[in-house]
């Protein structure tokens, strides 16, 4: 049987995925003394995860795998670009993909593209902003740094929650699932900048127990598996500068960034399919001043 076989098997199982993810989603956050520093080592030595960076070094910190996943790095470790005209990359992790946003389509792997409108919830006003935009995707593998920072300025207009599937969202799954990122489970949030619009959104994936963002905590699925969006304004407004954190994931995912028309001048050259991201380096150069 083919690896797309299996995956189109896998397709079929979404609601018991759900639940086992729930469930490990709970296991994740136990504090089992003992046994969760050995299950934190193994990961660890499973994965090549380099805790020299870490805050805390040692396995036995952390009271949950949850606490360790999304472990916080030493101070100054990653360093934000300073340069008023570059972004900075919002998470340490592998590009997917990036490019040109046309007619509507992202790509998510060769031979397979899906609908931005369909990315950001349905929403048409949503998506009208970043009508021919760029985008950027980026995988975070287990044994990456899963906190989620801004690439630059940015004032919070709105976040939505996206009910879907958990499928995984490693390359060979992005090569082989349609609308991969379009279907996952997943949290928008849209930013107004001095420069244009932006988007963050954050995708779950196959063990994915849940996704927080600094200013709303843990976003939970609603029980009814339908888009809630919420609106900031006014009073609510949220801004948060270049580097800050705005989210984490616990266990998994990718991160798909959109940019409006005419805002970036290009991506940084070396950045291509396969390339290895660290949070802070520089990420695109700016069009225009503010």
């Amino acid at each position: 049987m083919s690896i797309t076989d299996n995956l189109k098997i896998a397709g079929q199982y979404c609601l018991p995925k759900h639940a086992l993810s729930r469930l490990v989603g709970k296991l994740a956050a136990a504090e089992a003394g003992n046994l969760t520093t050995k299950v934190i080592e193994a990961f660890i030595k499973q994965y090549g995860v380099d805790m020299s960076e870490a805050l805390h070094e040692s396995p036995a910190h952390y009271q949950s795998f949850n606490a360790f996943f999304t472990r916080e790095l030493k101070p100054g470790i990653r360093p934000v670009v300073d340069d008023a005209m570059t972004l900075a990359l919002p998470v340490d992790g592998t590009v997917s993909q990036l490019g040109p946003i046309q007619q509507g389509r992202i790509i998510q792997a060769k031979g397979h593209d899906y609908s931005a409108r369909e990315l950001l919830g349905g929403y048409d006003d949503l998506v009208a902003p970043f009508k021919d935009g760029d985008f950027a995707t980026i995988y975070l593998a287990p044994k990456d740094y899963h906190r989620i920072h801004m690439p630059l300025d940015g004032v919070l207009e709105s976040m939505v929650f996206v009910p879907g599937d958990l499928f995984s969202v490693n390359p060979l799954t992005a090569e082989n699932v349609p609308n991969l990122f379009a279907r996952n489970e997943r949290v928008v949030a849209t930013f107004r900048t001095p420069h244009g619009p932006m988007a963050l959104v954050l995708v779950g994936a196959t063990i994915v127990a849940s996704i927080e963002t600094i200013w709303a905590g843990n976003i939970a699925p609603t029980k009814e598996k339908k888009v809630v969006r919420w609106d900031y304004c006014g009073d609510e407004a949220i801004t948060l500068q270049k580097g800050a954190e705005m989210g984490l994931f616990k266990l998994g995912s990718t991160v798909v960034c959109l940019f409006g028309p005419g805002m970036l001048a290009g991506f940084e050259p070396h950045l291509a399919n396969g390339v290895t991201t660290r949070m802070g380096q520089p990420f695109a150069k700016l069009a225009t001043q503010a």
